[in-house]
């Protein structure tokens, strides 16, 4: 399994819209940067991805689950862009705010920390254990 972190401004779309989807989910589209699409584009079904509220409150809320592999994206007639679907996951127990995981040393690497723009992000295995650990959440799926 592999680890993500989805970006978006709650004003937009929040988890909550996500949560609203039900299990269906949405596909995650309007992504219209190469490096975010390619990180779509190595998703697997069952990977799991925070969902973090960037602009507006700076934290990650909740957890997304890929729920279908990268398609084109149908915001655009561009075959170029391509998204996956996600679908809410689970809330995270206590909100990790963008302060604390760049106070701590374990992330100083994180994508989060190093390239704030990127909408889709990898997370590796140890990023993911901390947060969840700093979100109060069992780091298992």
């Amino acid at each position: 399994m592999n680890y993500w972190l989805f970006k978006s401004e709650p004003s937009v779309f929040s988890f909550e819209a996500l949560k609203a989807k039900g299990k269906a989910g949405t596909q995650w589209d309007g992504v219209r940067n190469y490096a975010a699409r390619n990180n779509m584009k190595a998703m697997q079904i069952g990977d799991l991805g925070f969902f973090y509220h960037s602009n507006e409150g700076l934290d990650i809320v909740g957890i997304a689950e890929v729920c279908a592999l990268a398609h084109p994206d149908t915001t655009t007639d561009d075959p170029r862009w391509e998204c996956v679907d996600i679908r809410a996951f689970k809330d995270v127990p206590k909100p990790v705010t963008l302060e604390q995981v760049k106070a701590n040393p374990k992330l100083a690497e994180m994508a989060l920390v190093r390239l704030g723009r990127l909408s889709v992000q990898p997370v590796t295995p140890a990023e993911w254990k901390e947060v969840c650990r700093m979100a109060e959440l069992n780091p298992a799926p």
